[in-house]
């Protein structure tokens, strides 16, 4: 018996409860929720994990077996949601129940001071305390929890109304989708910084750079950047982390602000052990003054230090401006900088053929990374700072990835043993071409676009691109490969290439090389104006394409329109004007537009344009707002058919707008500003039946993201 006692005790520890004793799918279910929640909860909060990353996969693994055996127990705040959806969706704006107003901010001590005194003047010369917090550099958050769930998650947008992105912040592993400890308030907003740590940072950068794609300026614009993509699933990807500040509500825990950030850290929130309570100004700036040098170790970036009246109802007493609030205020840190011997200089070329010089330099650390390279910008710089090989800089990051050179340390060159000075190039190091500098502008530009290597590699890449024709089976490294195989010269190219091309002597490789011929042949079908964007005239973005496209309907009429004739579309001034006309006069350009035409691309607006429709511009002139979600095309494709009729999307309602095509759950704020105008609310269906039917619309019309989303409820928001 003591035996089979002892067998049973091991067996239980070894293996899931489930396994002993025989639980129901709904209750495996949700003890697998709660212990999966507890388990991301001590890795990326606590960084204290209690089973291996293996033993976490199998309990998800179960987990998700089990909801896909049950659909009817779906949970949006499950942890299996975290992994994010590849279905693109836009972004509703939702007003902030409190304006999430902006710091004054400061970059001296007397400034500081200056704000002590106020504080206390504005108190009466009553006792107060200051809690001093890491200012961390990344996109400022609204969560909204009703009863321990996160509801809703909004950006500061413009301080009265942001974008709704829980879909995308429910894959953040360090954000509490179900609070823990139960003694949370039924409803309250907590505030935050959606940060990208150095790490994914870094590894993210290092995945786009071998893929020749555009880095990310610094963590911020890439938490930014992936914070608002599209496609949760890449979000999930990148691995953002979160720090919150501050509560709001109308039951808080405490009147004291660090009492309140205590206490949501034990509801399962990450907030910083930076957060520390004084009340002198000397402790004040000794706080400043310490993380000054440290913030360097930190995880994440910081660029300042937030000083915060800590009892609530001072700060309410003290009150805002009319932008800022009087209780708090942000001590921005100088940009760091390092000093390291300048090694060398190199030059890259752009698309446009615009030349940039480079610093090569020894490894330094500064701002959490090691840096060896960096941005000298132009000659004019180059000139500015005197430099020779050799020389000791000065280097700021001031936001960038890739750092400016800032000063050259004088005294670190010897007398007369200077190294050779930096003197701009003359001639493209790509394809030895004259360099030439027109005049008002400060970069030399390569005009051997027809034959140097990365102008061409560029025109390619942009053609492919997803705004473009939106070649998804090609990339920079295939554009590359191709280019050196001698497969393709130019973006006409690119629809004479066959499976047996790619793929040449490796059979293997036979199913990669067709999916790439079929997306190619696939962008035959995109409309004209992506067409005309897709061919990089220089000046000429994606809305000016449009502009242009409508007001003329094909490129035989573009290519014949003078300067003059072109001035007349909306948007376009002389430059670009210029640019249009001088593209169509290089008979090269005209030769790659041919053959494009002869290989079936869309080169006019017409009846058999994917985007025409029976109604033709039936809405000139209008600027509509979609809102809402909707079941017959996604919203992507309902602002496509409102361009080819003619009219104008715009983001939010005004006395100038005609009509806004409501689909179901519709914002309330929308629609109370819509009533408050006057402004009409048309259905789908009858948007749909006053522009007719559109050709094709069964066939290639996929649903989009917002028809996946479930209905969230309307919002609470302060500061960043």
């Amino acid at each position: 018996m003591v035996f089979i006692i002892i067998f049973l005790v091991i067996l239980h520890q070894s293996l899931p409860i489930h396994y002993i004793i025989k639980m129901s799918d709904q209750e495996q279910i949700l003890q697998l929720r709660a212990e999966l929640h507890r388990h991301n909860y001590n890795y990326y909060v606590k960084n204290a994990p209690e089973i291996s990353d293996r033993e976490f996969d199998e309990k998800m693994h179960l987990l998700m077996q089990l909801e896909e055996q049950h659909p009817e127990l779906y949970d949006a705040n499950s942890p299996s949601q975290r992994v994010g959806s590849d279905l693109s969706h836009e972004f509703e704006q939702v007003k902030h129940r409190y304006p999430m107003l902006s710091l004054a901010n400061t970059y001296n001590r007397e400034e500081v001071q200056a704000f002590y005194d106020r504080v206390s003047q504005g108190l009466g010369g009553e006792k107060f305390e200051i809690c001093c917090e890491l200012k961390f550099d990344g996109l400022s958050i609204s969560l909204i929890y009703e009863k321990g769930q996160l509801v809703r998650a909004v950006t500061r947008g413009d301080g009265e109304q942001g974008d709704d992105v829980t879909a995308n912040v429910k894959t953040i592993r360090s954000i509490p989708l179900v609070l823990s400890d139960n003694s949370w308030p039924e409803s309250f907003e907590i505030r935050g910084e959606v940060l990208m740590p150095w790490e994914s940072f870094e590894a993210l950068n290092r995945q786009r750079e071998q893929a020749e794609e555009p880095l990310f300026a610094n963590p911020r614009n890439a938490a930014s950047g992936t914070l608002k993509s599209k496609n949760s699933a890449v979000v999930a990807q990148r691995r953002l982390d979160a720090y919150f500040y501050y509560l709001l509500g109308t039951e808080l825990p405490s009147d004291r602000h660090y009492d309140n950030m205590q206490r949501v850290a034990e509801w399962g929130f990450k907030v910083s052990d930076a957060m520390r309570t004084v009340s002198t100004l000397q402790e004040v700036m000794d706080y400043i003054d310490y993380w000054d040098k440290e913030r360097s170790h930190l995880p994440v970036a910081t660029d300042g230090i937030v000083l915060k009246v800590n009892s609530i109802g001072q700060q309410q007493r003290l009150g805002y401006t009319a932008k800022t609030p009087r209780w708090a205020i942000a001590y921005k840190f100088q940009a760091e900088r390092a000093l390291t011997r300048l090694n060398e200089v190199t030059y890259q070329v752009g698309r446009t053929g615009a030349v940039t010089p480079v610093a090569n330099m020894e490894p330094v650390l500064l701002s959490g990374t090691i840096v060896k390279r960096a941005s000298l910008h132009n000659e004019d710089i180059i000139r500015s700072l005197d430099l020779h090989i050799g020389d000791m800089v000065y280097v700021e990051k001031a936001g960038e990835i890739i750092p400016q050179v800032v000063g050259v340390e004088q005294s670190m060159r010897p007398a007369n043993a200077g190294g050779t000075p930096v003197e701009f190039i003359k001639t493209c190091p790509e394809c030895g071409a004259q360099l030439v500098r027109y005049e008002g502008e400060a970069a030399h530009y390569c005009v051997n676009d027809a034959a140097c290597p990365p102008q061409i590699k560029g025109r390619i890449e942009h053609f492919i691109s997803r705004d473009a024709m939106n070649i998804e089976s090609l990339g920079p490294e295939t554009v590359a490969d191709y280019y050196d195989r001698g497969l393709i010269h130019n973006v006409a190219d690119l629809y004479e290439l066959t499976a047996v091309d790619i793929m040449g002597y490796n059979t293997n490789r036979q199913r990669s090389a067709q999916k790439v011929v079929d997306g190619i042949a696939a962008s035959r079908k995109v409309p004209f104006e992506r067409v005309l964007y897709a061919l990089g005239i220089r000046f000429v973005g994606k809305v000016t394409a449009k502009q242009i496209a409508r007001h003329f309907g094909s490129i035989d009429a573009i290519i014949s329109a003078s300067v003059e004739e072109m001035l007349e579309v909306e948007g376009v001034g002389e430059v670009i004007a210029q640019s249009v006309k001088d593209y169509f006069n290089e008979p090269r350009n005209v030769e790659i537009v041919e053959r494009l035409r002869s290989y079936g691309l869309q080169l006019a607006r017409g009846e058999n344009s994917p985007n025409a429709v029976p109604g033709g511009d039936v809405l000139a002139g209008k600027s509509i707002v979609i809102s809402g979600v909707f079941s017959h095309h996604s919203r992507e494709e309902y602002k496509e058919l409102i361009e080819a009729c003619g009219g104008k999307n715009v983001s939010s309602i005004s006395a100038k707008t005609t009509f806004v095509l409501a689909g179901e759950n519709m914002g309330p704020s929308k629609q109370e500003k819509a009533r408050q105008l006057g402004i009409q609310l048309m259905s789908e269906d009858e948007f749909l039946e006053m522009i007719g039917p559109r050709p094709n619309a069964g066939s290639d019309a996929q649903p989009g993201g917002d028809e996946h989303r479930p209905a969230a409820p309307q919002q609470l928001t302060l500061f960043d």
